[in-house]
């Protein structure tokens, strides 16, 4: 498929796909802990991003990769300064700050290795976080300014900072749960 047909066909569908190199895979639906971390990660970065020049974005937002021709839908996405999309298609993102994907048992694999790789390929990109479903668990990977990744872990009772938002993330307050009624 074209990356125009696929642009189409995103217009018209009623389910996500993603977008490699001409070949289009459709995205599953999530747990509702998956659907509740991701909230709650979107949540916890626009509070604490409020006064700052910065945009949270959920998983209708489209990320473009040009590097590896990879369209697909983060979890999370956050861009600071304005967004840039594709000249080629204006509901594509381009210039995220920060990516955020909630791990899946389906998906686990992938998210840390093949789309990490595609994902550290976008100029912009300062994090990608990795968020546990299975336990209190964050993981980071940030570009140092020379260019290297690195990773930084955060568990039960720790905080995470992200040094490219200037925020620090409470663990347990992103696993917390709602009170029971």
């Amino acid at each position: 498929m074209t990356y125009a047909e696929y642009r189409a066909l995103e217009r018209e569908a009623k389910t996500k796909h993603e977008y490699l190199r001409g070949k289009v895979f459709a995205m599953t639906g999530g747990t509702l802990e998956h659907g509740r971390l991701a909230v709650r990660m979107s949540h916890l970065l626009t509070r604490e991003l409020e006064a700052r020049p910065c945009r949270v974005y959920s998983s209708d937002v489209r990320v473009r990769v040009d590097a590896t021709d990879l369209d697909t839908y983060p979890d999370v996405s956050v861009v600071c300064g304005e967004p840039e999309t594709a000249k080629s298609d204006a509901h594509a993102l381009l210039n995220p700050i920060m990516l955020v994907e909630v791990l899946s048992d389906s998906t686990e694999a992938y998210d840390r290795g093949q789309k990490a790789s595609h994902y550290r390929r976008i100029p912009s990109l300062r994090a990608y976080l990795l968020v546990s479903q299975h336990e209190p668990k964050l993981e980071l990977q940030v570009r140092a300014e020379d260019g290297p990744w690195t990773l930084r872990e955060a568990g039960a009772g720790e905080r995470l900072v992200i040094e490219p938002l200037g925020i620090e993330l409470d663990v347990d307050e992103v696993y917390r749960q709602p009170p029971a009624r």
